[in-house]
């Protein structure tokens, strides 16, 4: 990839009768993203079309590329996959937008598995549409985590001031305590640290670990997990120099805001996390994979099929979304060459 070219940043189509396109196009309507990226597509130009007239976005001009190599700079890029008319239908979930939104999501990870893209933006899906017999579906963090044949890696919600990283993620309420292990928690505080370190520019992260029960257990009266496993998890984790806290009770570590005072949080179930992460974070949170050989975001939201057509998305997190994804890039380039040319001990000692 030529290194004197702006980013390459694919975005995949998500579901087309959500929210997706309507957040997509109104994020680069605005020309000075264009300054920092060059957006790439992964759809069709006839989709784009039907939201230009949707959104009354007739000035949304783009560019049909034929492959990642042939992008145009300060433009939109289309890649197109299909050129058939699409039956779209706002607000419904239908069998046609979780096909076609795989189709974008599997060409897109082909290309940036092949380097031929710096990052991939995803646009929300349904994964009851989106799941097929052939090819289960349940969720983006995994899909990609198998695409790229890594087993250690953790969901991260990245705010102004927040990051939260769940240890399990879409399973069911019940099955939570039985899954929590102290291995599962030090892989996933040890995904973290590294992300911290080379994703985000964080020499010595502190991550904050959250209890399981009510109080956290409350010495064992509302729960023995934080004991058993939360617990030795953290001791085993500092003894590998991650500097990892805890386990706190989820209530008052975010009602007293103690968050400020750690780099991450990791949370034990989707709620527990994200809940907090939406109330503060919602308008700009991203949903990043950490983990990954390659850099993915995503907006916090979801399809929101209800807002769906009527031009009242809100694209504030999907545009967050393309901003991190490109500080990302840029921080790990910086960290590979700083960990290739690492400054000699006596300079070091000098700037000390």
């Amino acid at each position: 990839m030529q290194s004197a070219r702006k980013p390459v940043i694919g975005i995949t189509i998500g579901d087309f009768n959500g929210i997706g396109p309507e957040v997509i196009l109104k994020t680069f309507s605005d020309n000075r993203m264009f300054n920092s990226c060059t957006p790439l597509l992964y759809g069709s130009p006839r989709l784009i079309n039907y939201q230009r007239k949707l959104l009354n976005l007739q000035q949304f001009n783009y560019f049909q590329a034929a492959s990642p190599e042939r992008v145009q700079p300060n433009t939109f890029n289309v890649l197109k996959l299909w050129d058939e008319e699409l039956p779209v239908q706002p607000g419904k979930a239908t069998p046609e937008s979780g096909s076609y939104a795989l189709r974008s999501l599997q060409a897109a990870v082909a290309d940036l598995k092949a380097g031929q893209l710096d990052a991939l933006v995803t646009a929300p899906v349904n994964k009851h549409v989106i799941h097929q017999p052939d090819a289960p579906f349940h969720g983006h963090t995994d899909f990609l985590a198998a695409a790229a044949g890594v087993t250690d890696y953790c969901m991260l919600l990245c705010g102004s001031d927040l990051r939260v990283a769940l240890a399990t993620t879409h399973i069911p309420l019940q099955q939570v305590s039985s899954r929590i292990t102290p291995e599962l928690l030090l892989t996933k505080l040890q995904v973290i640290k590294d992300s911290l370190i080379k994703d985000f520019s964080i020499s010595k992260p502190r991550i904050a670990v959250l209890g399981l029960n009510p109080h956290a257990g409350d010495g064992g009266i509302m729960g023995d997990e934080e004991q058993r496993i939360i617990a030795p998890a953290i001791r085993q984790a500092q003894e590998k120099n991650i500097l990892a806290f805890g386990p706190y009770p989820a209530d008052g570590f975010f009602g007293a805001a103690r968050f400020r005072s750690f780099d991450a949080v990791l949370a034990m179930y989707h709620d527990q996390g994200l809940v907090p992460f939406k109330l503060l974070c919602f308008e700009n949170g991203v949903n990043y994979t950490a983990g990954l050989p390659f850099v993915r975001t995503a907006p916090d939201h979801g399809v929101a099929y209800d807002l769906a057509g009527k031009n009242q998305a809100d694209e504030r997190s999907f545009r967050q979304a393309v901003f991190l994804a490109l500080d990302i890039v840029r921080n790990r380039m910086e960290y590979r060459q700083m960990t290739a040319n690492p400054l000699p001990r006596s300079a070091a000692v000098q700037e000390s």
